[in-house]
């Protein structure tokens, strides 16, 4: 009877039956209200296919609802931070040569004599249509301009993620078994060493070596868009700068954890009970170390969005980094907003995604 009412989730009029249900399997009356109240969060986690409760599904929503804040605080920041560079953009768009009537006749065409209250309303308005506005320089569509760029810095950062990770935590992991010996020593000195070289100059470094020395990448350039061997040719020596110093980061932060979990009572019970090594090391240690790497990661992943400016400008690929600098260095200020904008809902979006994966990871953070 109990298991059938509690597969059901059928609401009985029995009150005999259900007290019955809770004094056999000792489940006070708060507990019997709660797993009722709780059924339309697990019905409707049922359909994004959470099958098993409401906590995942719950502080999904949690983590979502505390983004937009976050959201709105930085392009707030973004806003009013381009406000105040220096310069203006009318006569960024006209040129230093124009008359003062065109000059102004542009600003009020453009809304720039209006309240920044009224401007900062405005653009929300049009981020919220997707209209990112055109470009002072070419006239442009802005939208558009991103839209070619943003698929060349998302391949990259996704390719460099997915290099740190793979060669990271093997490395980190490897370097805490064998503590104090030849190969910790060897992880070591590379961690170290790719934790100092910024990721422009080991850019730099791969370009002489694989490019100019050996020739067996190119300098310079992203490939053709519609042919995937080609972009990953041209994204090689790109994806392997940035994936090294995140590998760097990546293989610390694995030997640290591993060690750390290592010398904990339940890895030592595992041993004791006649376990191998790989199931206790995989199984039972890797588990508890993939906390604070996962939660770490979203922050070096972030961190790669920045040093993807420079990272596109040494290998002279398309992307929203080469597209900041340009707008800076001609002063296109309506290009610049609007990449800045992109750049934050992507570093948002990164910490939303971490936070996830952490509760993945870890379900006590679920609570």
């Amino acid at each position: 009877m109990c298991a059938r009412l509690a597969r059901s989730g059928a609401r009985t009029s029995d009150r005999r039956t259900w007290t019955t249900c809770q004094v056999r399997h000792r489940v006070s009356p708060q507990a019997a209200a709660h797993s009722r109240m709780c059924r339309p969060w697990r019905s409707i986690g049922q359909v994004f296919g959470f099958s098993t409760g409401d906590l995942m599904f719950r502080y999904i929503v949690t983590r979502l609802l505390f983004s937009i804040p976050v959201l709105l605080a930085v392009l707030t920041i973004v806003f009013f931070v381009v406000r105040v560079l220096p310069g203006d953009p009318a006569t960024a768009a006209l040129g230093d040569y124009a008359s003062r009537e065109a000059v102004e006749a542009l600003r009020e065409q453009m809304g720039l004599n209006d309240p920044l209250i009224v401007q900062y309303v405005r653009f929300l308005g049009d981020l919220l249509r997707g209209d990112l506005g055109r470009s002072l320089i070419n006239g442009l569509p802005v939208r558009d301009q991103i839209a070619y760029a943003l698929p060349f810095t998302l391949q990259l950062t996704i390719v460099s993620v997915v290099i740190g990770i793979v060669l990271g935590i093997p490395l980190g992991v490897y370097t805490a078994i064998h503590r104090n010996r030849m190969p910790d020593y060897v992880g070591r000195v590379i961690s170290l060493t790719g934790l100092s070289a910024p990721a422009f100059y080991l850019g730099i470094l791969l370009i002489l070596l694989f490019a100019i020395q050996l020739r067996i990448f190119p300098a310079i350039g992203a490939g053709d868009p519609d042919d995937l061997g080609s972009l990953l040719y041209h994204m090689a020596l790109p994806a392997l700068t940035l994936g090294l110093v995140m590998t760097a980061s990546i293989t610390r932060l694995a030997r640290s954890a591993m060690l750390n979990v290592l010398r904990q009572d339940y890895v030592r019970t595992a041993r004791a009970k006649g376990l191998s090594e790989r199931i206790v090391l995989l199984r039972h240690a890797l588990r508890s170390a993939l906390v604070p790497i996962v939660s770490l990661t979203g922050v070096w992943a972030a961190g790669l969005v920045g040093d993807s400016v420079l990272t596109e400008v040494v290998f002279n690929r398309p992307g929203l980094g080469k597209m900041m600098v340009n707008a800076i260095l001609q002063r296109d200020y309506t290009t610049l907003q609007s990449v800045m904008v992109i750049y934050a809902a992507f570093v948002v979006a990164i910490n939303l995604l971490t936070d996830i994966l952490y509760g993945v990871v870890d379900p006590r953070v679920q609570r």
